[in-house]
């Protein structure tokens, strides 16, 4: 077909038309039906898919559980402005290869990305006493002429009439009150609105060097606001752009930080509220090892506090952590991310697109309902049946290739391999009952020599509440 037959044939698809239509495509075939209809879609639903991919098949668990968290933590929303187009680095070159690195050096970089610049406006804050905010004209620029013999002669160029500034330029507070905030010392850490304000002022001029053609950071010295200014106590000596990097090693170093970053690590791995001796025990680690990330999470893992009955499957998954342990436990081959990137969206979990720079919540109620866990189970429903487009699982590889015939020896099995047989009397014999239900199994009446649907049997047992926790 030519590109405009192509085009029209996508027009006249449903979503679940076009889908099944693509499902035999080629990835460049993918590729290019997908950005005839929105090619700035392509990028975002590439990434999506990508991170799927890396969470289901790594060997290196911990750095993509820790990639997942520092970015949630550092959230920035692939839908604002240009973002789309620098989250891949974002989270590539930003914020994995300091995922298990020093806190210093993961908050730097953060704070110079053209992703977190863009994001929360810093991009654009100007300076109330600046140069570029007063008009005044930038500093003269010189010229190269030829001399009579050849040689090179300066020649200064007229100044250039000052640009007015748009009314809305000014300075932008967003990134200062997150960065405290959210990022470092938290809500309760001991910063005023003053604060905010002046660490406003700190990163004016923190911009980016053309950012519709994908260009970096950039100091612009005319928007940096002069003077003195005073964070937390401690004042700021007039240094442009080392301004920034000074309440950065601060914050990074505060005593509030390490206590902050601790908790969120345990809310994360340990339970909704975690001991306070544990949280301690990491923020102590924290600023003795220089905020090494490494070492808080080694001070949580050895800690009895991490293994005490309490916290044992204390927390339940979200949906992304469903989905990918789903696939994980099931061994399932994967050769298309699309339907479980829309599966997430459905479970309300849409990855890259948390608009507020909370990002998504790790606390139990946010995942907790009676939809969201019937989303879960019609997941592992369609799973389990073989019916999810792009996933497919060998239920006869989960039970050693020797299905047995019987229904409570095949629940047992696929209990003990998807849950190391760690199943409750009340959950063991529920699914025992819907396994004697032909509706739910497929298995006829009329024949009871028939082998029970493993498929759909390993699928009761991954929409279980101990299969939800982790």
């Amino acid at each position: 077909m030519s590109p405009d037959d192509r085009e029209r044939v996508l027009q006249a698809l449903n979503p679940e038309e076009r889908q099944a239509w693509m499902n035999d495509f080629t990835p460049p075939q993918k590729e290019e039906m997908q950005a005839l209809q929105n090619p700035q879609q392509v990028v975002v639903s590439e990434l999506q898919q990508a991170k799927i991919l890396r969470a289901a098949y790594s060997e290196r668990q911990l750095e993509e559980v820790m990639t997942d968290f520092w970015f949630n933590h550092f959230n920035v929303f692939i839908g604002k402005n240009l973002d789309r187009y620098y989250v891949t680095e974002y989270e590539q070159e930003t914020i994995r290869p300091h995922a298990l690195g020093k806190f210093k050096d993961l908050l730097v970089a953060t704070a110079k990305s053209p992703a977190m610049l863009l994001y929360l406006d810093n991009a654009e804050s100007i300076g109330p006493h600046s140069a570029a905010a007063e008009g005044l004209p930038q500093r003269p620029q010189f010229a190269m002429r030829r001399g009579p013999f050849g040689y090179p002669i300066p020649v200064e160029r007229p100044p250039q009439r000052p640009q007015q500034q748009k009314k809305t330029a000014g300075l932008n507070e967003n990134y200062g009150r997150e960065l405290m905030e959210l990022h470092t010392l938290g809500v309760d850490g001991g910063y005023t609105q003053k604060d905010v304000t002046e660490v406003a002022k700190v990163f004016t001029g923190w911009t980016v060097k053309e950012p519709r053609r994908g260009g970096d950071f950039d100091f612009v010295e005319r928007r940096h606001e002069p003077g003195e200014k005073y964070v937390l106590g401690h004042r700021i000596k007039e240094n442009g752009e080392k301004e920034g990097m000074e309440v950065l090693e601060m914050l990074a170093h505060h005593p509030s930080t390490a206590h902050f970053i601790s908790k969120k690590l345990a809310i994360r791995f340990v339970s909704d509220d975690p001991p306070e001796s544990l949280v301690r025990k990491m923020a102590d680690t924290f600023l003795k090892s220089d905020g090494d990330i490494r070492e808080v999470l080694r001070t949580m893992f050895r800690a009895p506090e991490f293994w005490s009955p309490d916290a044992y499957r204390a927390k339940i998954k979200t949906p992304l952590e469903f989905v990918v342990s789903a696939i994980r436990s099931t061994d399932a081959d994967v050769d298309n991310a699309m339907p479980l990137v829309q599966t997430l969206n459905r479970m309300g979990m849409p990855l890259y697109q948390m608009q507020p720079p909370t990002g998504y919540s790790a606390k139990n109620e946010a995942w907790q309902s009676t939809s969201a866990l019937l989303n879960r189970i019609n997941f592992a429903l369609t799973l389990g049946s073989g019916r999810l487009a792009g996933a497919k699982f060998d239920a006869s590889a989960l039970l050693g290739n020797s299905e047995p015939v019987d229904g409570e020896a095949t629940v047992a099995k696929l209990e003990q391999a998807l849950l190391a047989g760690d199943v409750s009397e009340k959950t063991h014999a529920t699914i025992i009952k819907q396994v004697d239900d032909p509706q739910v199994t497929g298995r006829l009446e009329d024949d009871p020599k028939r082998p029970p649907n493993a498929g759909v049997i390993a699928a009761l047992i991954l929409g279980s509440p101990e299969f939800q926790k982790r």
